[in-house]
């Protein structure tokens, strides 16, 4: 086979190592030296630091609090500081739900004992602002039938506090007392009942994801041996980060919720990480490598590109930090932690292991009779590996147009229901239907007029340099015009402390429905003779909606610029990062209608088991598009890798896109196949938010791997053809002093077969690939590796 021109930013001779020194990475380099000689010191080293993760991340969950959602720098977080502040008792977070029977709420008895109930809680330490329906007789704390009423209070301190002070004083108010039955309720509640929940059903999930996990790798690997790597990567990546949540919880609030994604991502990156590198050293193992040789090649391929993967996820979950709500913050530090833990196991402990184990890695390889049977039965025993995806590349590629604008508008399509989301807060109803605290305070959206957690507040300060306080005439005049208001039902206060006040509107309809959204900025579109701040939960979610809106294009730019930039040096080309952006940014349609169809609008409601409250929590579309956008990013490395490795030995451009799919496809499957599963055991859990999270990343990454990966990619760099590499003359000289790349470039290898040929090597295309190539540009003779180049300009 004729000479061929070398591929930009591989014009240098390759080194003894295989890799031209402008493409090594000191570091790794440096590293995969230390592991093949010391890998018993590095396994040691690993298993000591992961050892004392264990203490360190002990009782991690205990420091996580559940809410985070709101902007702290937001009007309606300052009004809610001042009035707990000023006025302490105002806001009731803790609702006893008194239910009197048939006697009614307003009978002797009932009445008599509410009022007992009510002082024991006052007397409570802890408890302020106790207040009920048989001391204010106030219409909205009494059902509309009669027969239940409400006691409302304040439960002071911040979440630990006000969980730990609910703990000990629940068992004695829940129950029967006398003629009447109480239940607890409240947002106090809530947050404390979805802590627990959220907890054990994270403990669930892992005996779940484990077992199956591993079943699914020895299918994969074959070897048992090998099949439990992954999940040792796994685990010391979840240990790992739990330290560090533990460690960042004593500087700022870390959700709870981000365990999930520790596990989730612990899990699911560890394993493509660690099949990644597995199956790169087995590959060179069966290519008749040495086992430190091995080791090295497969740190200096395999091993780079997942530490180029980790960097482009961690950016994607970086972006979170652009928010101010600590929820999404809380998922940027549990992600980027994980993601680095887990390429650091899979480049620490995966190579020390693989050094002890060397050809024992296939030990135990329960496929072997299988494969023995399948080779006497059709002769496949010389096929290369991965052929058939190699076939199915060919074949995508020869209806190139078919298969790209098919899927394209299949996956818009999918997507479509998006355009309806509306955006709201977590409430009760992310809890299952039979928790206390979601059956008290559906029984007050049912029955009762409005609810006393779900009123406006109005905080009223002297305006600076406005001369004397408002008086009783200037707040009377305020109030009348915020009862005038539609949607009032009524406008308590002012209630008075100093120089400020506050005024209690009680909205009709939901808490944070669409009504009381639009009272919150009625309330703040009225004249005042004095400063006025709104907060409420209504007007919480206004804010936090505003605050993500305000700082959504920067999380973007910043995801989409770095992975413009860091696929750029993996290919140094200028299309194949934009249709990397733009191809991953399909692949979430899927997952972002099924958000809407699914839980918003109620559809499999039954079938899943989730109440659904008609929206969408604000934040949680951020969250998933980043983590969803990062996996997605992950996969695509690992196959742009594979295809500029071969196209940098010489293959042309088909022919790489072909054997990249040939040796990805179903690795990239199977990583996804498996995360799938983990994200489905998180999808279990009985918090809506949780399970909206685990089941939708797990359609993101099916639908990514099986679809886009598997379709979108090949037909459109067809359809790209050589162009795809192409660069403009100052990035093509950047590119070759600083760009990086898996493969270790090398002369073009006779195995490669001629357009008509028949013949492979253990590294070339499938055998029998010119005929099912046949017809096509490469079989023709139409492209030629040294044409590729010299037209794309590369």
């Amino acid at each position: 086979m004729s000479e061929v021109n070398t591929p930009t930013g591989a014009s240098a001779p390759p080194s003894e190592g295989g890799a031209p020194p402008s493409r090594t990475v000191p570091a790794l380099g440096r590293w995969t030296r230390l592991v093949t000689a010391r890998p018993r010191l590095s396994l040691l080293v690993a298993l000591v630091l992961t050892a004392l993760a264990v203490v360190a991340g002990s009782g991690v969950a205990d420091r996580m609090g559940s809410g985070g959602w709101e902007d702290p720098s937001a009007e309606s977080t300052y009004a809610t500081r001042q009035v707990e502040r000023v006025f302490p008792a105002s806001q009731p977070n803790l609702i006893l739900f008194v239910d009197g029977g048939s006697r009614g709420v307003d009978d002797p008895a009932v009445a008599a004992e509410a009022g007992r109930l009510a002082q024991r809680l006052a007397a409570e330490r802890g408890v302020t602002g106790v207040g009920s329906y048989w001391g204010t007789r106030a219409p909205a704390l009494r059902s509309d039938d009669g027969r239940q009423a409400l006691i409302a209070a304040r439960i002071q301190g911040d979440e630990k506090t006000a969980a730990e002070t609910l703990d000990r004083i629940a068992p004695g108010l829940r129950g029967k007392h006398g003629p009447v039955e109480v239940s607890i309720g409240g947002p106090v509640a809530v947050q404390h009942e979805m802590t627990t929940i959220i907890q054990d059903d994270l403990l669930r999930a892992e005996l779940i994801a484990l077992p199956v996990t591993l079943v699914l790798l020895v299918m994969v690997f074959g070897s048992a041996v090998a099949a439990l790597l992954p999940l040792g990567v796994g685990i010391v990546a979840i240990l790992g980060t739990n330290a560090v949540l533990r460690g960042i919880t004593e500087f700022t609030d870390v959700s709870v919720f981000a365990q999930n994604l520790t596990t989730a991502l612990g899990l699911g990156l560890a394993i493509d990480y660690a099949l990644f590198i597995v199956r790169r050293f087995r590959e060179e193992l069966d290519s008749g490598r040495e086992v430190r040789e091995a080791v090295g090649v497969t740190l200096r391929t395999a091993g780079r590109t997942v530490l180029f993967s980790a960097l482009t996820v961690a950016v994607s979950l970086a972006a979170m930090l652009v928010f101010p709500q600590y929820f999404l913050r809380s998922f940027a530090y549990a992600g980027i932690a994980v993601v680095l833990l887990a390429a650091g196991a899979a480049l620490i402990l995966l190579p020390a292991a693989l050094m002890l184990l060397g050809h024992r890695v296939n030990a135990l390889d329960l496929r072997r009779l299988f494969r023995r049977r399948t080779a006497r039965g059709d002769g496949a025993a010389g096929a290369e590996p991965g052929a058939r995806w190699g076939r199915f590349a060919g074949l995508v590629m020869r209806r190139a147009p078919l298969f790209a604008f098919t899927t394209i508008g299949a996956l818009v399509l999918l997507g479509l229901p998006f355009l309806g989301v509306k955006f709201g807060t977590p409430d009760d109803r992310q809890l299952p239907s039979g928790a206390e605290s979601h059956v008290v305070q559906q029984q007050i959206r049912d029955g009762f007029a409005g609810s006393p957690t779900g009123t406006l507040e109005i905080l009223a300060e002297p305006a600076p340099e406005s001369g004397p306080a408002p008086g009783a005439t200037e707040y009377a005049q305020y109030r009348d015009r915020v009862a005038a208001l539609p949607g009032v039902i009524r406008v308590d206060g002012p209630v008075t402390s100093g120089d400020a006040a506050y005024f209690s509107v009680v909205p009709e309809g939901e808490a944070v429905g669409e009504q009381a959204q639009r009272l919150v900025h009625e309330l703040r579109g009225i004249p005042a003779p004095f400063d006025t701040s709104v907060t409420g939960r209504a007007a919480v979610l206004e804010d936090s909606k505003a605050a993500i809106a305000d700082r959504l294009p920067l999380a973007l730019g910043i995801v989409v610029v770095v992975t413009l930039f860091l696929v750029f040096l993996l290919t140094g080309s200028v299309l194949i990062p934009l249709q990397a952006v733009v191809l991953n940014g399909l692949s979430l349609t899927a997952m972002f209608g099924a958000l809407v169809w699914v839980f918003q609008d109620g559809h499999l409601s039954g079938l899943l088991s989730f109440t659904s409250t008609g929206d969408i929590e604000t934040t949680l579309p951020v969250l998933m598009f980043c983590i969803a956008f990062g996996l997605s990013m992950d996969y695509g490395v690992f196959l742009l890798s594979r295809i500029k490795e071969e196209y940098d030995r010489g293959a042309g451009h088909e022919r790489a896109v072909r054997f990249g799919l040939q040796r990805t496809g179903g690795l990239i499957t199977a990583a996804a196949v498996i995360l799938a599963v983990v994200m489905v055991a998180i999808g279990t859990s009985r918090v809506t938010n949780t399970k909206m999270l685990g089941l939708g990343i797990a359609l993101a990454v099916l639908m990514d791997a099986m679809v886009v990966r598997s379709l979108l990619v090949p037909s459109v760099m067809k359809l790209m053809g050589a162009a795809s590499w192409w660069a403009p003359r100052p990035l093509r000289r950047f590119h070759e002093r600083f760009g990086l790349s898996e493969g270790e470039p090398a002369p073009v290898r006779e195995s490669i077969p001629a357009a008509t040929g028949s013949g492979t090597s253990a590294d070339g295309p499938p055998a029998g690939h010119g005929k099912e190539v046949e017809g096509s540009p490469e079989a023709q003779g139409e492209e030629q590796p040294s044409a590729d180049r010299n037209r794309a300009g590369v």
